[in-house]
């Protein structure tokens, strides 16, 4: 269905009756309905807007759609959002993703979750350190603003 069709949808039927044949078709594919979905419901216009957008990039993307799936797993892992990873994870797998390739993403995704954690908290130390390094300058510290 073209963007313009669905746009016309939600007019013709309106934001209510869309938000749950939307739910409907989630269920049907995914075996349950994520609950932010669910409490977005709660004020259809809400999720409609919200499941406009998703589906604009998604269908858009010059992404294999597997991909997608496995990219938007790993987000979730990085961001320890379990209920993401695991509606991704099926999502990604109706698609194609192999277990390797699933627990592959989940593996680059801890390792720069885990390198962010570090290069966050290196850097906070280094500013309020009076020996403040290299990385000072990266974030627009001077060595005597650091001293300071």
């Amino acid at each position: 269905m073209e963007f313009e069709d669905i746009l016309k949808e939600i007019i013709t039927r309106g934001a209510d009756p869309t938000a749950s044949r939307w739910l409907r078709e989630i269920e049907d594919e995914y075996g349950a309905v994520p609950l932010i979905f669910q409490r977005m419901a709660q004020r259809p216009e809400v999720l409609v807007s919200h499941l406009l957008y998703k589906d604009s990039v998604t269908h858009t993307s010059t992404i294999d759609p597997k991909y997608v799936e496995l990219i938007s797993l790993a987000v979730g892992a990085a961001l320890g959002c379990t209920h993401c990873v695991e509606y991704h994870m099926k999502s990604a797998m109706s698609k194609g993703a192999t277990r390797d390739e699933i627990l592959e993403v989940v593996l680059i995704a801890g390792m720069l979750a885990n390198s962010s954690v570090l290069a966050s908290a290196y850097r906070v130390v280094d500013k309020n350190s009076p020996e403040c390094g290299p990385t000072c300058e990266i974030n627009g510290f001077s060595r005597k603003k650091a001293q300071e």
